[in-house]
């Protein structure tokens, strides 16, 4: 036998996953912290990763019934990984027992936690016996029932009163894959047919978009390397059409998409215009991504590595037609997709990234042309990154006026087995859009 076709041990993809859940509580993104696992372990931690921080709120409040004193870090993780895999019977991916036995498994073979394995040991062994009762107790706990710290579950009750419930239960969902359809190759329609031909269920999502059924590897789309499609959450693939409306269609135009990785969007304005687009991105890693996805799109843009908010380094002083700013954020509105950002943020973070926010978006208004149009949009929940910001900025520039825009787009899921309407907007993450026209003189 090949060793290496033997099934990988779960404690070794426990101890990568407590990792994994220890960086981001350290302030490393998941995406970099799971970019760093060996690859053999990689999808199986991924799938573990994004089950506990799902339930981190749940597991945190159990260890604190279990744990008289916080124990030392990997040990902590170690534990928290466990409890948030275990605590809902009906969910856990393995049943209890292996789970305990591979747990302390995981803490003898891990230097950090070799100590605490007895320690681990016994306080799983408490939760077999008293789960029910422990879980029980933690019901009053907001933290435990939502997953999500406690100042995010607060500025969502005092900024969408009537929503908030929904926002949360949205977030904690496992987001579809959903694809954008590339209409200079192929068309919905016969898009939807290729995807049966190859076995694979889906429908239509809202728009254009397509919702595959279950999620399959790009390798298994038919057409993906040829360019017919890309993967794009339903609420993105707004943007593109929303800023392009009402262009002149007489003329080549000028458009500026101020923060472009991955490249979606450009790739986007490009499937639907013949636009000159100019990309930007200021890390020069996920700018190489842009022109990657481009190229296997067939499509061409001019893609710079640089700082939007720093015109005078790559602004050649013509005026833009329009301008895409998919501004940094709290990334609060898809967390289904990615989970540990809820975890990642501090509430302190929200202020610093209006205020960037602020800056790009004042400083890209003057390179827009009069009668020019400008998208700002943001993959954020929050009022200070959405709305609180643009009506700020009309506040101070009377030159601009609002367009109709979606403005906060509230993260809708459709559970397994619910109704599915055609032609609306269903399952999408949450966005903010606000469409601002400058008035000529």
């Amino acid at each position: 036998m090949n060793p290496n076709d033997e099934p990988i041990p779960l404690w070794r993809q426990l101890n990568a996953t407590a990792t994994v859940v220890q960086a981001v509580r350290d302030g490393v993104s998941g995406t970099a912290a799971i970019d760093q696992v060996a690859p053999e372990l990689r999808p199986g931690v991924q799938a573990l990763a994004f089950h506990v921080w799902r339930n981190l709120g749940r597991a945190e409040a159990l260890r604190k019934r279990l744990a008289a004193k916080l124990p030392p870090p990997t040990a902590d993780a170690l534990l928290c990984v466990a409890l948030a895999l275990a605590w809902k019977d009906a969910e856990a991916p393995y049943d209890m027992f292996t789970l305990v036995n591979q747990t302390v498994e995981a803490a003898k073979r891990n230097s950090a936690a070799r100590a605490q394995a007895n320690f681990l040991n016994a306080c799983l062994r408490r939760f077999l016996r008293e789960r029910d009762a422990l879980v029980a107790s933690t019901d009053a706990d907001p933290v435990a029932v939502w997953n999500h710290p406690l100042w995010w579950i607060k500025r969502l009750q005092q900024e969408h009163p009537s929503q908030w419930r929904e926002i949360l239960t949205a977030s904690n969902r496992q987001a579809p894959m959903t694809l954008r359809v590339n209409v200079r190759k192929t068309t919905s329609a016969d898009y939807l047919a290729a995807l049966k031909q190859a076995g694979i269920a889906a429908h239509t999502g809202g728009g254009a978009a397509i919702v595959l059924e279950r999620a399959v590897g790009v390798q298994h789309l038919p057409g993906f390397e040829q360019g017919h499609l890309s993967v794009q959450d339903g609420a993105a693939q707004m943007a593109a059409p929303m800023l392009l409306d009402g262009l002149p269609r007489d003329r080549s135009v000028r458009i500026l998409d101020a923060c472009a990785a991955p490249g979606g969007k450009t790739g986007h304005l490009l499937e639907l215009s013949d636009a000159a687009v100019l990309a930007l991105e200021i890390d020069p890693v996920r700018s190489a991504r842009i022109t990657q996805s481009l190229q296997r799109l067939g499509l061409q843009a001019r893609v710079l590595t640089a700082d939007a908010a720093r015109p005078q380094d790559w602004w050649d002083g013509r005026l833009f037609d329009a301008i895409l700013l998919d501004a940094p954020c709290t990334a609060s509105g898809i967390v289904r997709r990615h989970p540990d950002v809820r975890w990642l943020r501090r509430a302190t973070d929200v202020a610093q990234l209006a205020a960037i926010q602020k800056r790009m978006l004042q400083t890209l208004w003057s390179l827009l042309r009069p009668g020019g149009r400008l998208l700002y949009c943001t993959c954020s929940l929050f009022q200070a990154e959405g709305s609180a910001q643009v009506q700020t900025f009309l506040t101070h520039n009377t030159d601009a006026v609002l367009l109709p825009s979606p403005g906060h787009l509230i993260p809708r899921s459709v559970a397994k087995g619910d109704a599915v309407p055609d032609n609306e907007p269903c399952d999408h993450d949450g966005f903010y859009y606000a469409l601002l026209q400058k008035q000529e003189a």
